[in-house]
């Protein structure tokens, strides 16, 4: 046995490297503490067995340990085979292979068990330069001792050494057994947990802990060593800021659903109460106050904020007042009070001011619903229980806000101008039926879409032919438009005029269609024409593809009639309606509609024909008139959910 094997003898680590720190043997205990294989160690440089964090040490001892004859010592932390790792002193020495006269550097661990406190220096310098605690814990013996560190986590034990039940006992209830899994571990390295630990002075603290298993010296005892990390402020400002996050989503999501409320605000009623139920809550008042301007005078209105009595003190205020809220409508710019006294020394000389009676430590913004230059709408107002002084941003997303309630407002006026004069317009087309039919009673509705100007091309017109007998129309022209109802009139003038000297239907309608495709009418109509005699109800009748006749009697019965048909007037030339004559007996009547009342997104047509049908059937069962049985088809037409207008034209025989 040379010398060098004497150097590798020893129970504790030991190894000879090369000047470069190149392995070139080791005894078991070193790759045991290496946590290899002795032939996976040979061959290797020293400092690439070990941690990143400890090859610097390592290098440092080595080059110590080639040029020195004095000691050269560091701690070191070898990576172990088991769940812990081994902190060793190992000293570093040159020595020569008497075989072959080579330099080499015996590395071997000391023995420390007259010293364990000084393999924990190390730890304890870095968890100091690092701003932790460090603790120790010895699970078998139930006890946690403070090492140091960072002096206010240090504090936060007194004592040195404390059981690890009153430890236990410190941390909040609900955060207990993740601690006692962090001491139990028997894990390498732990992740970052953090709990809650009651302080002797300084009340509740969240910390944050890692633990590592250590075994201190070769052989020697295991210990759960854990880094502390406080994380009071940190939580504190984390929690902060998601409050901020959670009330800043709080807003977007109000002022997001209070857009949206306004643009699908329908009616001046509508929007009214949109701004009065979301206003004040979007921009963190405690009252609103909406008012709008009709003939020159001031419309307001108010929420649960500001008093009735207040916004009545308001109401019909003339546009001309020399007032604030006057003044920010008719000038659009907005006015921003950010406490009593400002309101009070720009509006000394007005006893009335936005509101009657501001209190002392209020604020109150006016924002107008119109930019400068366009034509005076309204404004709103908002009051503060304090002193608000609105950021520029602030300023500028309410009148954002305002306006876009301003636009909602001249839509709606708009809309409404739009439905009067469609109104109007469909009303002055609407036929007036004629009166005392021989033997005949008849009744006629119509209602306009949900669509569009609420005006359309659906139309009944019933007058008396030539021969004496009673000509009677449906029909249903394409779109849902002014223009619609034009072309609407157009083709109903141009049936009547036929019809005085043409009186058959399917030569009505086969003239009308040549005067439309001579035209080159932009649009198409379907329609049913009848040719009645009152006198024995005698019945001619013929279609230009529009939807079929209902037949119903007094027993509750009905038949639905197909007539002959060609396609829609405007479309083909040359086209032939044939007719087919039938006869309505006394007691019976004919339902003319136009799609819209047996036809919808939720009803078939030939199942809307069965309940028109139906409908009508048992208005006549039930001895209704044909005014009731009328108004009885047009009720049900809700259900179809109709998006068409809708007409239809009862005729029933007496």
């Amino acid at each position: 046995m040379d010398a060098a094997d004497e150097l590798l003898q020893r129970t504790t680590p030991s190894a000879l490297l090369t000047l470069d720190g190149v392995i070139r043997s080791l005894n078991a205990a070193m790759a045991t503490a290496l946590g290899r294989p002795r032939e996976q160690c040979v061959g290797h440089r020293f400092i690439d067995l070990l941690s990143e964090d400890q090859r610097v040490s390592a290098q440092s001892l080595l080059a110590h340990g080639a040029t020195t004859k004095g000691l050269a010592m560091r701690v070191l932390e070898f990576p172990g085979t088991s769940t812990a790792s081994v902190v060793c002193l190992v000293e570093a020495r040159p020595v020569t292979d008497p075989s072959s006269g080579e330099r080499l550097v015996w590395l071997h661990s000391l023995d420390p068990r007259h010293d364990l406190g000084g393999l924990l220096i190390p730890f304890q310098l870095a968890a100091k330069d690092a701003g932790l605690g460090l603790w120790m814990c010895s699970p078998d013996e139930h006890q946690v001792e403070s090492l140091g560190g960072a002096p206010a986590l240090a504090a936060l034990f007194p004592q040195a050494s404390v059981p690890l039940s009153e430890m236990i006992r410190r941390v909040h209830p609900d955060d207990r057994r993740n601690v006692r899994r962090l001491v139990h571990s028997s894990a390498a390295q732990s992740p970052w947990i953090r709990s809650r630990f009651v302080t002797e002075h300084d009340g509740w603290r969240v910390l944050a802990a890692q633990t590592r298993r250590i075994q201190l010296g070769y052989g020697g005892p295991e210990r759960v060593f854990a880094v502390i990390r406080d994380d009071t402020q940190s939580e504190a400002r984390r929690q902060e800021m998601l409050a901020e996050v959670s009330a800043e989503r709080e807003r977007a999501d109000g002022i997001t659903a209070f857009s949206s409320a306004l643009f699908t605000a329908a009616t001046e009623q509508e929007l009214q109460q949109v701004v009065l139920a979301r206003l004040a809550a979007a921009v963190g008042g405690s009252g609103a106050l909406f008012a709008v301007v009709d003939d020159g005078r001031l419309r307001v209105s108010s929420d649960a904020g500001i008093p009735t009595w207040e916004a009545d003190a308001l109401h019909g205020l003339s546009l001309d007042e020399d007032r604030p809220l006057p003044c920010v409508i008719r000038t659009g710019q907005a006015q921003f009070f950010p406490n009593h006294e400002e309101l009070v020394r720009r509006w000394l000389h007005d006893d009335g001011l936005p509101l009657p009676r501001p209190v002392p430590g209020t604020a109150l913004s006016i924002i107008p619903l119109s930019p400068p230059g366009d034509r005076p709408l309204g404004a709103w107002v908002v009051t503060y229980e304090s002193e608000h002084p609105p950021s520029t941003e602030k300023r500028a997303f309410m009148t954002a806000l305002a306006e876009l309630a301003g636009q909602a407002l001249r839509r709606i006026r708009l809309q409404q101008a739009h439905v009067e004069l469609s109104t109007a317009l469909q009303q002055s087309m609407l036929p007036t039926l004629p009166e005392h039919l021989p033997g005949l009673e008849i009744a006629a509705r119509y209602q306009p879409s949900r669509d569009g100007l609420d005006i359309g091309g659906d139309w009944y017109d019933a007058f008396f032919l030539p021969d004496g007998a009673i000509a009677l129309e449906i029909g249903d022209a394409q779109g849902h438009d002014v223009d619609a109802a034009v072309f609407m009139g157009q083709v109903r003038s141009s049936m009547r005029a036929i019809a005085a000297h043409e009186p058959d239907p399917g030569t009505v309608l086969t003239r009308t269609n040549e005067l439309l495709v001579a035209m080159d009418a932009p649009r198409f109509a379907s329609c049913t024409m009848l040719h009645l005699d009152p006198r024995d109800g005698q019945v001619i009748g013929t279609s230009a593809g529009h939807v079929p006749l209902l037949h119903a009697r007094d027993d509750g019965s009905h038949t639905i009639r197909t007539l002959p048909a060609g396609p829609v007037l405007g479309i083909v030339p040359g086209t032939e309606y044939p007719e087919e004559t039938f006869t309505l007996e006394e007691g019976t009547a004919l339902v003319m509609v136009t799609d819209g009342v047996v036809e919808g997104p939720r009803l078939p047509l030939d199942a809307g024909l069965e309940r028109a049908g139906g409908l009508a059937g048992q208005a006549l069962q039930d001895r209704l008139g044909v005014e009731a049985t009328a108004d009885r088809i047009l009720d049900a037409v809700a259900e179809v959910d109709h998006l068409d207008d809708v007409a239809v034209l009862v005729i029933r025989r007496a």
